[in-house]
């Protein structure tokens, strides 16, 4: 009996190809952003539909970099605890104060509700997470940043190709952060993207990418300025011929998600679970069960490999937050993640479905 991966890239000659060119090229990585770097800019920002894109080599770059175009040095950030540490990380990076609320029960994405009650005289930026590929409520979001004033930067990490009232995810936020990690819909060895939908966002544009290349300037040739500090953030050459490739078969890659997705909500005989949104690009499925341990523990004698998604930032050392968030710490005793990946077959889902359904009761 095969393991079957919680998480899988999809790849094929054409991945394989690219890799081999960039190799024989010998141009492997440019500050610069040249090359493959920039065409996969580009077609990602067509494919998005964005005025722009640029590309860094991870998510978290990409929230550090995002983020700091609002100088929120001693300002507050509102953002859900139920994500990945760097969602937090990138607001200290800052100088910020993160402001941790609850989530929708339904969703697990940030409560609008919530986001509200929290907005003081010192809040700049919302920063919502569309937890698992299932896109936030933006459109309550956004009046709430509109009544307020506030900047919002979305957290896009699982969200490539994820749609919201009809347009793809990367259009509505001032600035919006994907991550390419290998585990991640559109995968890469490494790889991160912001897109900005501000006024003067080539402005913007110009200020990340010297951010991103430890703050140079005014390159010409050899000769160069540093006027602002900056990080060693630029995307490789291998990465970005990889990310072209997945690319081309983001939307089919997603497509294969989705129906992943409804047999789970419709044959998971499991009362708290991830609903079906043909918007949601399913980055993975999640179900939240009473004895996590054991039922993790069973999965895996069964050669099914799960995860935890995630232990709530909140409750972590560094933060040590006195919030009290009821949704929040219930999914984080309780949540499962169950693989999406493409490259399961129908006998792999009919599996994992019949021993989840065994010992999620």
């Amino acid at each position: 009996m095969k393991k079957i991966k919680l998480f899988d890239p999809v790849i094929g000659k054409n991945e394989e190809n690219a890799i081999k060119k960039i190799l024989h090229s010998h141009n492997w990585a440019s500050g610069a952003g040249g090359g493959s770097v920039y065409e996969f800019e580009k077609k990602f920002s067509d494919f998005l539909g964005s005025k722009n894109c640029i590309s860094v080599n991870s998510g978290t770059a990409a929230l550090h970099l995002g983020l700091s175009l609002f100088d929120i040095k001693d300002k507050e950030v509102i953002l859900p605890s139920l994500s990945f540490v760097s969602t937090a990380h990138a607001i200290i990076y800052n100088g910020g104060i993160p402001v941790f609320v609850d989530v929708d029960p339904k969703t697990l994405c940030i409560d609008p509700k919530e986001i509200e009650k929290a907005i003081t005289k010192n809040t700049r930026v919302i920063l919502p997470v569309h937890f698992g590929g299932m896109p936030c409520d933006l459109q309550k979001i956004s009046k709430i940043s509109k009544k307020f004033g506030l900047s919002i930067v979305e957290d896009a990490a699982h969200a490539a190709g994820a749609k919201y009232d009809g347009e793809k995810i990367g259009n509505h936020g001032h600035c919006v952060c994907f991550s390419f990690h290998p585990v991640k819909n559109l995968a890469m060895p490494s790889g991160g993207a912001i897109t900005i939908n501000l006024k003067n966002n080539k402005q913007f544009s110009k200020i990340l990418k010297s951010k991103r290349w430890v703050g140079i300037t005014g390159r010409k040739g050899s000769n160069y300025d540093v006027s602002n500090l900056g990080w060693n953030y630029y995307m490789n050459e291998f990465s970005a011929a990889i990310g072209i490739e997945q690319l081309k078969k983001l939307d089919k890659i997603n497509s294969q998600r989705k129906k992943i997705g409804k047999r789970y909500s419709k044959e998971l005989e499991i009362g708290e679970k991830m609903p079906f949104d043909e918007n949601c690009s399913y980055h993975f499925y999640w179900i939240q069960v009473k004895n996590r341990k054991n039922f993790m523990k069973k999965m895996s004698e069964n050669k099914i490999e799960t995860g935890i998604h995630y232990n709530p930032i909140h409750k972590m050392s560094l933060y040590n937050s006195k919030t009290i968030l009821p949704i929040t710490e219930k999914a984080g005793n309780r949540i499962v993640s169950l693989p999406t990946h493409p490259n399961l077959t129908d006998n792999d889902l009919n599996r994992i479905i019949k021993i989840a359904n065994k010992f999620a009761k």
